[in-house]
């Protein structure tokens, strides 16, 4: 069993194969989810290659961002790079990627990144269909169920073990970008999981709170009284293993991974050497190898930490809600910040060790901003000093920040030590290893204008559409809503419950868009009675997640569906063709959960056999023409969608914990006001106020879409408000604008 350690730099690399690693993993440039100061450079990972192979240890590199149509040349020419170094792996998240490697890039070997939720045995063999070697698991699943997933598949199995954990699925957080484009699925996460809310007022609904304790909080929520108020309530601890470790190597797992790009070379260090401490007991010594392991680990300076979801699929102990989740050593609240001889100085008693050099973070309660810096100078009375201890009364010099004025209660975090310098000299000459990559380059640039030339060649003015605006729809201001209404667009409807579909809606949608539920299955007699001949409109919607255990039965659910005459669904899952590999006359289409952000991503499913398919929820105007128009050069056969409005679920998570008070609104710090509301098998985050992007419609045909969805699911609409979308739709009726998501602005 391989021990798989990350490094997000040259000191962390050699800390990691000095610890005992047997691989490591290396963010390949501009292709990572991971939002580093400064990307490895290609020589230096080139040099980290050279030295692995030679010490037979392995590297494999993570591309594993979202890749954006604009994007795509450079990813063509870091591919070429990447292969002719002879990496062991890439671990990818873009579909598109996928394509590219396996039509001009066949020597590197895929790995499916955790971003693409493999959750089961059919995940699995939908992706080792499309060409995966190995899958790295949703960090969500319990050890009995990964235990399944060894058993029942041949593909290598890889499984995080320690480090940070998302509160949402990871392929499926959509937080981040929604608050302002920063997309969590590119890398440019800004952890809105980390940052305080506050309950406010009751959403309406039946509330699923469980505890009388929680419903008394609730009402003192809403009386503002300090009972109700809300904390940290997504912020994760972090993920620590070390006693699952035998189980997981029984079990048949192929890698265990630390995660930690973005950690320092202590912190990766004292990781690898905890676990390399475990992996290598024998039995006798394995409690003593833990508890000796465990030593290490606390003072690796990370948050604080459960066992995430190996021992329950509901950990009690996976969010503390009164706690930040900041990582380091808490060293105490920062006193009096005050000028002297123009530098500023803080206060501080300190509850730990401290000493000049060391990394600390600045966390300001209740906003959750936070401020890194080195200190380089620590005061102990008068003088300067190199080292205090526990106890002392310092001040620090600290950097120039607004919030020392703003928040009275600002936290200090250790992060890192002084730095620990490692040789750079055991790692292969950087210079020469540029050189032979130039050389390499040279050798191969006329097959990489080839390969750009097929699938990302600049796109002639007359391919880029014109993009039409005009003002209202139809009608004048003041005209009633009607239910015959002209739109540039087909229109599918999607809703949760099929009740809904029974009361008369204020248009007639193209295609109406169900959740495959118990509930909505109860009722398919009904909905084929009251849609007659418009069954035949009517798309099942397969849910993104979807555990071993639930497997066998959404199976059955999708044969009775197709013996009851329905041959429409929608896959939620990029690898949820296989449910269909053996049926015939089946119309399928992707929901965005498939995260289609590029020409090569939607030629891929294509090719799987869909007839339509939704790009990705987080695309700006300027993806969109572009993936359009480079899509329609070479392909047109697939319908392309878009969803235009609803409330989409920014978090979709496993998690149901006590803490959590659902249908009730809650805010951030900046006031957005958010909502959890409780699903079948997950739990789901939601913005109060949708995003849309009806009056777009028109500029949305012009580039090329052939369909929009209105997503009514996540929810509660009402006649009133139902009137108020058939106005908006219309373009008239007076409301207020509405988010658009990143449409207006630019997706990074």
């Amino acid at each position: 069993m391989e021990l798989l350690a990350p490094a997000g730099n040259r000191e962390n690399f050699l800390a990691a194969m000095d610890a005992g690693a047997d691989a490591v993993y290396v963010g390949a440039p501009a292709l990572n989810a991971r939002n580093l100061a400064r990307d490895l450079r290609l020589e230096e990972i080139f040099s980290m290659v050279q030295y692995c192979h030679s010490n037979e240890k392995k590297i494999y590199l993570a591309a594993n961002s979202l890749v954006r149509e604009q994007d795509l040349p450079q990813a063509v020419e870091t591919l070429a790079m990447l292969e002719a170094m002879g990496t062991d792996g890439l671990i990818v998240q873009d579909i598109g990627l996928v394509r590219m490697i396996r039509e001009h890039f066949p020597d590197i070997p895929l790995h499916a990144s955790t971003l693409l939720s493999a959750n089961n045995s059919e995940s699995l063999a939908g992706f080792k269909t499309m060409g995966f070697e190995r899958v790295v698991l949703a960090r969500e699943l319990t050890l009995k169920e990964i235990q399944l997933l060894c058993q029942k598949s041949d593909i290598e199995i890889e499984v995080f073990v320690h480090g940070a954990m998302c509160f949402s699925y990871s392929g499926l957080c959509l937080f981040s970008s929604f608050l302002g484009g920063k997309s969590g699925l590119r890398g440019k996460c800004v952890q809105p999981c980390r940052r305080h809310y506050s309950w406010n007022a009751q959403r309406g609904g039946q509330n699923s709170s469980r505890s009388k304790k929680n419903q008394r909080a609730q009402q003192d929520s809403a009386k503002g009284k300090p009972g109700g108020k809300g904390q940290y309530l997504f912020s994760m601890n972090d993920l620590s293993a070390l006693e699952a470790v035998p189980d997981l190597r029984a079990a048949g797992v192929a890698s265990l991974k630390i995660e930690g790009r973005l950690r320092s070379a202590h912190y990766v260090s004292h990781i690898v050497r905890a676990y390399r401490l475990v992996m290598d007991a024998t039995e006798e010594r394995l409690p003593a190898a833990i508890k000796e392991a465990t030593l290490l680990s606390n003072r690796a300076m990370g948050r604080k930490t459960s066992s995430g979801y190996f021992f329950s699929p509901q950990p009690i102990d996976a969010i503390t809600p009164h706690h930040s989740g900041s990582t380091g050593d808490y060293l105490g609240r920062l006193g009096n910040v005050k000028p002297y001889e123009n530098r500023l100085y803080g206060k501080l008693a300190l509850k730990e060790e401290l000493a000049a050099g060391d990394r600390l973070r600045l966390h300001a309660e209740p906003s959750g901003e936070r401020l890194a810096f080195s200190l380089k100078e620590l005061r102990l009375g008068n003088d300067s000093v190199e080292i205090a201890e526990a106890g002392d009364k310092v001040q620090l010099l600290l950097p120039e920040w607004q919030y020392y004025e703003q928040s009275n209660k600002i936290d200090v975090y250790r992060v890192d030590v002084r730095k620990v310098s490692f040789s750079p000299d055991v790692l292969p000459d950087i210079q020469r290893c540029a050189t032979e990559l130039a050389q390499i380059s040279d050798k191969n640039s006329g097959r990489i204008r080839e390969i750009l030339r097929e699938v990302a060649s600049p796109l002639h003015d007359e391919e880029i559409p014109e993009i039409i605006t005009p003002r209202k729809y139809v009608g004048k201001k003041g005209i009633k809503p009607t239910r015959k209404m002209k739109l540039p667009l087909d229109v599918w409807l999607r809703v949760d419950e099929a009740k809904i579909l029974f009361n008369p809606l204020p248009f007639v949608p193209d295609r109406y868009l169900l959740p495959v539920t118990k509930s909505n299955l109860s009722q398919t007699g009904q909905l084929k009675r009251y849609l007659g001949r418009r069954v035949r409109d009517l798309t099942w919607c397969l849910p993104p997640v979807l555990f071993e255990g639930e497997l066998q039965r959404l199976k059955k659910q999708i044969q009775l569906l197709i013996r009851s005459g329905f041959r429409s669904f929608q896959l939620g899952h990029i690898t949820q063709f296989t449910f269909f590999q053996n049926e015939e006359r089946v119309y399928l289409s992707s929901d965005f959960t498939v995260s289609l952000l590029n020409s090569q991503a939607v030629t891929l499913v294509e090719e799987g056999g869909l007839e339509a398919a939704q790009l990705s929820i987080e695309s700006d105007q300027k993806i969109l023409i572009e993936l359009i128009a480079r899509y329609r050069r070479y392909q047109s056969e697939m319908k392309l969608g878009l969803t235009v409005y609803g409330a989409p679920a920014l978090f979709t998570a496993r998690l149901d914990p006590e803490h959590f008070q659902y249908n009730k609104t809650l805010s951030s710090p900046k006031n957005e006001e958010f909502t959890i509301i409780k699903k079948e098998n997950v739990t789901a985050t939601v913005p109060v106020r949708p995003f849309s992007l009806l009056p777009y419609l028109f500029e949305l045909k012009s580039a090329g879409l052939d369909y929009a969805v209105i997503d009514l699911s996540n929810m509660q609409i009402n006649k009133k408000e139902m009137e108020e979308l058939a106005e908006r739709l219309k373009g008239t009726g007076k409301y207020s604008k509405l988010p658009t998501f990143n449409y207006l602005g630019t997706l990074e």
